[in-house]
């Protein structure tokens, strides 16, 4: 595969007015540059922000030796940044949450290689956002332009975008990408004064199994302390680190991410940050993180090396939701799949990915595959929207 800025500038005369240029460091570009034109985007997150992508590249969790190469796309006015794109070649499928897996099998058993294949996504992190940052839709129009010329020029397998917006889609779609479809749950704050008000426009029996739930974690002599990223320490992130490996620890897996990430966003984006501790008996037994705006809050990670019932979901959805009515915060996020979320108050939330393939037979299978799957997904909506677990 050839991803190369000296590749790219030979088809500078395809975009008009911009130069392209293919990045392996945002530091190429700059916290100013880029935080600049993610400012000018209509919808944006914190995890798109300099801090965010930079210490995923920078403590080596998101690096070419993890299998996460970044590639950023890249097109500029003079020396003005005009659009970016989030960009990696990946050797691996992991620490995606849409799943190709089977699509990759395939290939291998028709003696073709999969890998490595294009991704624009943020690395570990399934939350909806822009992927074609641009400062206007010419720039945007182009830049998906020169992501197509790329694509169909570099000799790689497949390109899939992660978690765009509803809109992106539907621009990846009229330019020959398959659309996939998914589903998250999301809490929506309706103006509740407490959690009491909350639990009122509950069914009763969630309302009672919500209130059994947090009996049983207060009756284990749990409480709980909440800490703002800019007052952090050092111990509580070394703390909050044991918890998030035990997790993995438990379910036979390794962690995406190390120390010295979350060393980094502690120091660069404090006011993005709320951390949950339970403790019990004075001792911290379970942590939640926080990622959040005045407007979204998003569940990341968890973990606990206690083991209490129902500790789960009182440190990681009631204690947020807690969060989010006090801060008036309207929307939160609970990450990837989890259908239990919906017996504590979350709605189904469509998602969205566009994939291209290189191989015509195979496009033509996953578009049947992709068909087939959007038909029992929109289903599978449906029929959740009518298990909403509010009072009728």
């Amino acid at each position: 595969m050839n991803l190369t800025s000296n590749s790219a500038a030979d088809r500078n005369s395809d975009l008009p007015h911009y130069r392209m240029r293919i990045l392996s460091s945002l530091s190429e570009i700059g916290q100013e540059q880029w935080d600049g034109l993610l400012a000018t985007q209509q919808e944006s997150n914190p995890f798109l922000s300099y801090a965010f992508l930079h210490a995923l590249h920078d403590s080596g969790s998101a690096s070419a030796k993890t299998g996460w190469r970044p590639v950023y796309l890249t097109l500029w006015n003079q020396d003005q940044l005009a659009a970016a794109m989030p960009l990696y070649e990946k050797s691996h499928s992991y620490g995606e949450y849409v799943f190709d897996w089977a699509w990759a099998d395939a290939y291998q058993r028709h003696g073709l290689n999969y890998y490595p294949k294009l991704l624009s996504a943020v690395p570990f992190t399934p939350v909806s956002g822009v992927r074609l940052l641009a400062v206007d839709q010419s720039a945007r129009d182009l830049l998906l332009q020169a992501l197509c010329t790329l694509q169909e020029s570099s000799g790689i397998s497949s390109t899939h975008v992660l978690f765009p917006t509803e809109a992106e889609a539907a621009q990846f779609s009229a330019s020959g990408f398959l659309l996939r479809t998914g589903v998250q749950f999301h809490w929506v704050n309706q103006g509740y004064r407490d959690f009491e008000h909350f639990l009122a426009t509950l069914e009763q029996k969630k309302r009672k199994n919500i209130r059994a739930e947090r009996r049983k974690v207060a009756e284990a002599g749990v409480d709980f302390r909440h800490v703002a990223g800019a007052d952090m320490t050092e111990a509580d992130w070394h703390f909050f680190k044991r918890c998030y490996d035990h997790t993995y620890s438990d379910h036979y897996s390794t962690p995406y991410l190390n120390r010295e990430f979350f060393l980094s966003i502690g120091k660069t984006m404090p006011d993005n940050i709320h951390l949950i501790f339970a403790q019990k008996n004075g001792k911290p037994i379970a942590s939640s993180l926080l990622i959040h705006t005045q407007e979204t809050v998003y569940g990341r990670y968890w973990g606990a090396l206690e083991h209490v019932p129902c500790l789960h979901f009182e440190t990681a959805y009631y204690q947020a939701i807690e969060f989010c009515i006090a801060k008036g915060i309207q929307v939160f996020e609970g990450g990837a799949q989890g259908e239990h979320k919906m017996a504590r108050g979350f709605l189904p939330q469509k998602t969205y990915s566009a994939h291209w393939l290189a191989h015509e037979e195979f496009a033509n299978a996953v578009a049947v595959f992709l068909q087939r799957e959007a038909g029992g997904m929109e289903d599978y909506i449906s029929e959740l929207n009518e298990r909403a677990p509010y009072r009728k």
